[in-house]
């Protein structure tokens, strides 16, 4: 075995794995550069160059951090309370199922949705929770559970969905819950403006649109058995130039699009709460 010559062709073949490696490196670290340069210094020009106006608050926080939460298991003692309503517990009592049996409605007297008084008289802890939408036609509603002032942006486990029928009455709800907050691992965050301009970049955000508002949140980074991590978002919100509405969603920390698709409901063992 030629030994010199073997050992020439390891060098070589190195070498160029070294240099393949290093320009896929400086191919991705360029791109980055490109986009933070883009929302830094050119975002006027680019959005101008596509007709995209904007209307982005100044005011927001430059700095945050990931939380961490627990899944709530729900108990019927903390249950019992809830009047008007029949309730089942689902999966390993994470879930309350509320079937209503008394008419809430849904709509004030000006015929406006209004579920203020819903959250705070038939909802465990109601107030942690906040409008996301109505969805009329499928008459339900969406919310986000809160922590602070920032919504958890579609975790199935921080969400409330309400339901009514044609009549306008309320007909029940399923909730889920966090609880046990922790905050960590505190940083800085992409500005609202940079946040918009790497979604124009990549083509997220289409020509003669309006962006409306970029809200903080929080999405799920990381998700186990009982406990969650989350990373803090920005939500950006975009009128089309048909008037339809889109919502994107950035992680605020690494810039990273995030689209979310909700799990379909799993089949459980079910276990009914006595009404009070």
């Amino acid at each position: 075995m030629d030994w010199n010559k073997t050992k020439t062709i390891f060098i070589v073949v190195f070498s160029i794995l070294n240099i393949f490696l290093y320009s896929l490196y400086f191919k991705q670290r360029s791109d980055a550069e490109n986009v933070t340069l883009i929302g830094k210094t050119s975002i006027e020009e680019v959005l101008k160059q596509d007709n995209i106006t904007y209307d982005v608050p100044q005011n927001v926080k430059t700095k945050s951090s990931y939380i961490s939460a627990k899944i709530t298991t729900f108990s019927k003692d903390e249950l019992d309370g809830l009047k008007d309503q029949t309730i089942i517990l689902l999966e390993n009592d994470t879930m309350i199922q509320s079937a209503m049996t008394a008419d809430v409605a849904v709509k004030d007297s000006n015929k406006r949705y209004q579920f203020d008084h819903f959250l705070a008289n038939y909802v465990y802890g109601g107030n942690e929770y906040s409008l996301w939408e109505t969805y009329e036609t499928e008459q339900k509603a969406v919310f986000f559970q809160v922590t602070g002032e920032e919504p958890i942006y579609f975790s199935p486990n921080a969400m409330l969905t309400v339901y009514w029928d044609d009549e306008g009455n309320i007909t029940g709800y399923t909730q889920k819950m966090l609880k046990s907050f922790s905050n960590y691992n505190h940083k800085e965050l992409l500005t609202p403006v940079e946040a918009v301009g790497s979604l124009v970049t990549r083509g997220y955000v289409k020509p003669d649109s309006k962006v409306r508002d970029v809200k903080l949140g929080y999405s799920t980074l990381v998700q186990l058995q009982e406990t969650q991590v989350f990373a803090p978002t920005w939500n950006v919100h975009v009128e089309l130039k048909d008037g339809q509405v889109e919502d994107h969603f950035i992680n605020a920390i690494e810039g990273k699009v995030i689209e979310f698709q909700l799990d379909p409901p799993q089949e459980t063992d079910e276990e009914e709460v006595e009404e009070e």
